[in-house]
């Protein structure tokens, strides 16, 4: 396994507020947070990028997005709606280098997509 700051996490190594693990991933809360919910969801899987997936892997992705669904619906703000990102190496804004998602809500995100 690599030893991205997800990694340690994984193996315990570095505290987490985690709020959600099965055995094929964890969650736990952003320490820099973008909205009043920002929780990362990171497969135990040890995939660097969406780009390293291969195609046998398609349930890495979906299971991500399930359980982040799933603990939209837990905390009662799937119906208020929220957003789901995966980034994908620099110019996508991937800083650690492990496949992830980010499930951000709680508030209105308005408009996404635009450069900085």
């Amino acid at each position: 396994m690599s030893d991205t700051i997800f990694h340690k996490i994984i193996r315990r190594e570095i505290p987490a507020d985690i709020v959600y693990e099965d055995e094929h991933l964890i969650a736990f809360r952003d320490i820099a947070p973008q909205a009043p919910v920002h929780v990362l969801f990171v497969p135990k899987t040890d995939v660097a990028t969406l780009n390293d997936l291969k195609p046998a892997q398609a349930e890495v992705v979906g299971r991500l997005a399930l359980a982040a669904a799933e603990y939209a619906r837990q905390q009662g703000f799937a119906e208020d709606g929220y957003r789901i990102v995966m980034n994908c190496n620099g110019y996508g804004g991937q800083t650690v280098f492990q496949v992830h998602l980010h499930l951000l809500a709680g508030a209105p995100l308005g408009r996404f997509g635009t450069s900085r």
